[in-house]
């Protein structure tokens, strides 16, 4: 059996489930048809069901060793710009991250390996997870069982970063630690023509944001890496009158626990501090989302061996300030996140993820397929 000449048996069939995952975006949680269409699937080929939320474990196969495979499934809050005939039929909802790809991938493995069941020198899972972006579908599915008995685990994400085609392959850390943060700043409304009887939360709402930004100029180590963006600015409806309040939305990424910590310390002392210093109050909140994602040297070195046996194309990828809540499957299971190449100038295929014009090549989804039916074989043959 080779992996590749499948996947190309069913390239089409896996282009036309992306396009109908694609038109039929749902948001975090919302996975009611995606997840019915993944159930069907899974339940004619032969796999063995777990419902959990909006999310599907698929078993098949007997045997000591287990290894699991992941596709997220949700969509992000966008509004597709995109003049394709597979556009978002939804309004203010698209898949701009490629998860529409993910789950087609991992469904054309799932054929593949239904198949070939009787080749199996193990157990195959199949995760199909919900509710990744912000939602940390992750520990939802964790805790419905998705890592019992599981002895490796393996995902895949679309990248515009690399040539289309190219399999990425990381050691040690990939993406980022991430968290969010909300600040309110709370002055004292008045008259545009009167600031001295106010206190006018905007100017020291704009004096908040440049202060968060000394915090990785100033209070991260140069030699390591960190990230504070402010998103999200409201305050205000018109043109002479001072608010009484702004509200701040943004977030922050690390790699380092002991980074992270002093971030989310030095932006509680500065939003606080700032509006202290000019009579006004803040209120706050500043939460962790996700952990760093660090592969297993041992997993991404089984993943580029694997590569190589059916001389699929694969290199280096370069570390992301992304994140990503496949950390937490990383935290319990030896495994790797590997990136497949989606970027084809040729096609105007260049907007980066969560873009309203973002999108994928479709001509080389069957590499994904390919790759994850091979890393579960090769996996199992050990």
């Amino acid at each position: 059996m080779n992996p590749i000449e499948e996947a190309l048996k069913i390239k089409d069939e896996i282009i036309a489930w992306r396009r109908d995952f694609h038109m039929h975006p749902e948001l975090k949680y919302e996975e009611e048809r995606t997840s019915r269409i993944v159930e069907e699937h899974l339940r004619e080929w032969g796999y063995k069901i777990k419902r959990v939320g909006t999310g599907i474990i698929g078993d098949i196969g007997e045997g000591e060793k287990t290894i699991a495979l992941r596709a997220d499934m949700d969509a992000l809050p966008v509004q597709e710009e995109n003049d394709v005939p597979y556009r978002s039929r939804i309004p203010g909802k698209m898949h701009a991250c490629g998860h529409d790809a993910h789950t087609a991938m991992l469904l054309g493995a799932a054929k593949i390996i239904a198949e070939h069941a009787d080749e199996l020198g193990g157990k195959v899972r199949l995760i199909f997870q919900p509710a990744e972006e912000g939602g940390n579908g992750a520990l939802k599915m964790i805790e419905g069982g998705a890592l019992d008995g599981v002895d490796a685990i393996f995902g895949f994400h679309v990248w515009m970063d690399l040539p289309s085609g190219i399999i990425g392959i990381r050691d040690g850390p990939f993406l980022a630690g991430a968290g969010f943060f909300e600040a309110k700043v709370i002055g004292k409304g008045g008259h545009g023509a009167s600031p001295h009887e106010a206190i006018d939360p905007i100017p020291i709402a704009a004096e908040t944001v440049l202060a968060l930004q000394t915090i990785v100029s100033r209070n991260v180590n140069p030699i390591e890496t960190g990230v504070v963006s402010v998103t999200a600015i409201n305050g205000g409806t018109t043109f002479n009158v001072i608010p009484e309040e702004v509200t701040l939305k943004g977030t922050f990424r690390y790699y380092k626990p002991e980074v992270g910590e002093m971030i989310k310390k030095r932006m509680a002392e500065i939003i606080e501090g700032v509006a202290k210093t000019h009579g006004a109050r803040a209120e706050f909140s500043i939460n962790d989302l996700v952990p760093p994602t660090i592969n297993d040297k041992a997993m991404a070195d089984f993943a580029r061996k694997v590569a190589e046996k059916y001389r699929l194309r694969h290199g280096d990828v370069a570390m992301s300030m992304g994140a990503e809540d496949f950390a937490y499957y990383l935290q319990r299971v030896p495994g790797a996140f590997l990136a497949l190449g989606i970027r084809n100038e040729g096609k105007g295929i260049v907007h980066p993820h969560h873009h309203p014009k973002f999108d994928v090549d479709e001509d080389v989804l069957h590499l994904g397929t390919a790759m994850e039916v091979a890393l579960a074989f090769e996996f199992l043959k050990d």
